[in-house]
């Protein structure tokens, strides 16, 4: 088998250039495709879209990590390696989403996962015969640093570590009840408008000539934890 496989690579080295098959690249390739598409997949769709529900995005996580992954995999050279991938990410940040604002949340999430994707990439050892020496890291590290990031996503989105509360920002349209000895009235009129159980309020401008002040509340309301259209200001624009 082992000299089949021999003269397939040379046959299809003088053809085209490319050999046919590299055995133990091609394992090293697949386990850690295997591996990060894993991480990836649980980070995204089991940490980040039960708080968000943005499939817009998971789907951005997800493409964007595993095409980085195999363009850092199959390029010669850490260097080149790592600074094609931080290239890529500051390239897509600019070209693409500099027409919306994007949520830091779902910023800090897209830089983890190309982090991610770019060490399981780059995830191999080579053996140094004339020095005895293995140059890289192993399957165990690999697999370390890949808990490590599940175990901080799992921690600061299923804990209460970070028990944030929501806030939502309110045009309101009676200034006369944002005096501070009319706070009570304030916050029983919003909690009533709202149906929101309110803890806190910040008043923010006031506009005299349209009656309207804007309002910050904050709330517990869980099922808004995470949400990334809580803290707009403004309808966001049609596509």
């Amino acid at each position: 088998m082992h000299a089949i496989l021999q003269e397939l690579n040379y046959a299809f080295g003088n053809a085209i250039g490319m050999t046919f098959l590299e055995p133990k690249a091609f394992i090293s390739l697949l386990i850690r495709f295997v591996i990060n598409f894993a991480v990836v997949a649980v980070i995204a769709r089991c940490f980040y879209y039960p708080q968000s529900r943005r499939r817009d995005y998971m789907f951005i996580f997800i493409i964007m990590s595993m095409s980085i992954f195999m363009l850092v995999s199959l390029m010669g050279g850490g260097a080149m390696k790592t600074g094609a991938a931080l290239g890529l990410f500051a390239i897509f940040g600019i070209i693409r989403y500099r027409t919306e604002p994007i949520p830091i949340r779902e910023m800090t999430y897209l830089f983890m996962l190309v982090a991610t994707s770019v060490i399981n990439a780059m995830g191999r050892a080579e053996y140094h015969r004339g020095q005895d020496y293995w140059e890289g890291f192993g399957i165990v590290t690999l697999l370390f640093a890949n808990v490590v990031f599940i175990a901080i996503a799992a921690l600061f989105e299923k804990s209460r570590l970070l028990n944030e509360h929501c806030s939502k920002y309110i045009k309101y349209d009676n200034v006369n009840l944002v005096q501070p000895e009319k706070r009570a009235e304030l916050k029983a009129d919003l909690e009533k408008r709202t149906g929101l159980k309110i803890i806190a309020i910040e008043v923010g401008a006031i506009d005299f000539l349209r009656d309207s002040v804007l309002i910050r509340i904050f709330d517990d309301e869980e099922e808004d934890k995470g949400s990334t259209i809580q803290n707009l200001e403004r309808m966001p624009r049609q596509r």
